[in-house]
């Protein structure tokens, strides 16, 4: 009888093949891929619908929907259409760019924890445990309340229209890179101790460049999975902030920003509150189940 015959596929071919099997991924993903081509896109598709998402119409508040308003006017008459347009594409931006911020520093963090380890792991891992202790959102509100200006911005920069954008993306950073720290120093202490370090070690390769360029490589997929798994939580954070007034602010829109203007006709229209509060319910599902996959398919004890 001959031998089994060894599987020709790579590891990276094995990790679709099991993402491909993972339904509610791949419909993540093609959710998710709708709702950045059409946010993308949003400049083009209000053109052609000859709409702006800026132009108030007092006369024409709360309309129902309508040939030249397809999910009708809000509180200001804005279009609703083009305001979700725009809107979801602050809301995807700040979470993918504040959960690969926060990734970034955790991991600098775990790297040099994990395998420095000594007094220096001593002191990251008690910060962290220190920003694990915080309670996230009053600190959060005390952020974004916290006046720029009076910490020594200048006023260009203080009250930029971008300002609010940033603001939130520098906040989750400091507070949110601690789940990603403990991930990848625990893996960094595991992997240092094989073989191939070693061997890198010993032809006189640098601590930066063994960190780098051999453990980091192997690191990936779990920063990946983290870093989708938390940009639906920042998403929802932002939208918890723009909700109470302190996140993206006028006339910058988002999806968090729509739900506090709907409060006061949400029983006037309250497809105002539905339409954006549907599109995050989505979004964060996407990303959850998005994330789940991922961490199945890219996790090579997995065999189905």
């Amino acid at each position: 009888a001959g031998t089994p015959r060894m599987s020709q596929h790579s590891p990276t071919q094995l990790a679709l093949r099991r993402l491909r099997r993972h339904r509610l991924a791949m419909v993540s993903i093609g959710v998710l891929v709708f709702l950045a081509v059409v946010v993308t896109a949003a400049d083009v598709l209000t053109a052609l619908l000859g709409v702006d998402p800026n132009a108030v119409d007092l006369l024409n508040r709360t309309a129902p929907p309508s040939a030249e308003h397809w999910l009708g006017t809000d509180e200001l008459g804005r279009d609703v259409l083009a305001r979700l347009l725009y809107g979801g594409r602050i809301s995807l931006f700040v979470g993918l760019t504040a959960a690969v911020a926060a990734a970034t520093v955790g991991t600098i963090i775990g790297l040099c924890s994990g395998y420095f380890g000594g007094r220096l792991d001593v002191v990251l891992m008690r910060i962290t445990d220190s920003v694990l202790a915080l309670p996230l959102l009053p600190v959060l509100i005390v952020l974004a309340a916290l006046d720029l200006k009076k910490i020594g911005l200048p006023d260009d920069i203080a009250y930029s229209e971008n300002v609010s954008f940033f603001r939130i993306v520098v906040i989750v950073a400091l507070l949110g890179w601690t789940t990603v720290a403990r991930l990848v120093r625990g893996a960094t202490l595991s992997i240092k101790e094989r073989d191939f370090v070693y061997a890198a070690e010993g032809v006189g390769g640098s601590h930066f460049g063994i960190m780098f360029r051999h453990i980091l490589p192997n690191l990936l997929s779990s920063i990946i999975v983290a870093v989708t798994l938390s940009a639906g939580g920042v998403i929802l954070l932002e939208s918890t902030l723009s909700f109470l007034g302190l996140g993206i602010q006028p006339p910058m829109a988002s999806w968090g920003a729509m739900l506090t203007n709907a409060q006061e006709t949400i029983w006037e229209a309250p497809m105002l509150a539905v339409y954006p509060g549907l599109l995050i319910l989505i979004t964060v599902i996407s990303f959850n189940f998005l994330g789940d996959g991922l961490q199945d398919a890219l996790d090579p004890r997995t065999t189905h």
